[in-house]
């Protein structure tokens, strides 16, 4: 298996062989394994959100996957992406559940979670040349959506350009896709005030401040989209 890593202004290439376990944190514990966490969300859109992002990710070399989640997609795109570095991320109350997902992967480029608050002025992160996250903004508050925009242009290659694609559901000129998606938002606010489906206009704009330009708006299952952004080398 071969990983791709940036050093200094482009990749290099290291075998299977030359990777230390170290590089992957292994144990993440000597105690009992927890279960692993499962979402028939994620089991359903992985497919989906892969066949965009073998293209899409085609020439990175380090993912960041802020809100990881059950540890899900990082085990299966990893693996269908052996050619990067795949960063999970998360609150630390969800560590566990990612790393059981990663302890049974075979993937070596997958990395343990790390504790990434978008509130957070620093990120415990080098550089990368990707981010990928799903499900994610209509969960925080507005405010930490801001923030969350902000960090990932503090956390990304401007040298060498950097792809952003992310994946749920939007509201597009204020209005919903589907009837579906108006009640999930209307569940969404009952839950927690501070929730509820974006405006993919002023999401645009977010990425647009931090120099990503909008590329592809792909369909997805359950009326979802995944958007990807682009920022080019300045180089």
């Amino acid at each position: 298996m071969r990983l791709c890593r940036r050093q200094g202004s482009g990749c290099f290439v290291v075998t299977k062989s030359r990777q230390k376990k170290s590089d992957r944190n292994l144990p993440a514990s000597p105690e009992a394994k927890p279960l692993k966490p499962f979402s028939q969300a994620c089991e359903n859109n992985k497919q989906p959100i892969i066949n965009v992002l073998k293209r899409v990710f085609a020439n990175r070399c380090h993912v960041l996957e802020i809100g990881s989640g059950t540890g899900q997609h990082a085990a299966f795109f990893s693996e269908n992406l052996p050619h990067l570095i795949w960063q999970t991320s998360d609150l630390p109350e969800n560590h566990p559940g990612i790393n059981a997902w990663l302890d049974a992967s075979p993937a070596q480029n997958l990395r343990r979670p790390l504790a990434i608050n978008a509130d957070d002025l620093h990120w415990p992160v080098a550089k990368v040349d990707a981010v990928f996250s799903a499900n994610t903004l209509h969960i925080m508050s507005w405010e930490s959506v801001v923030n969350l925009f902000s960090g990932i242009g503090r956390h990304t290659e401007t040298e060498q350009g950097a792809v952003l694609a992310i994946y749920g559901p939007f509201k597009y000129n204020g209005n919903f896709t589907t009837e579906s998606n108006r009640a999930f938002d209307l569940w969404l606010k009952q839950r927690a005030v501070h929730q509820g489906i974006r405006d993919f206009e002023k999401i645009n704009e977010l990425a647009e401040k931090i120099g990503f330009k909008l590329q592809e708006d792909n369909p997805m299952p359950a009326n979802n989209q995944l958007l990807i952004w682009l920022r080019d080398s300045t180089g």
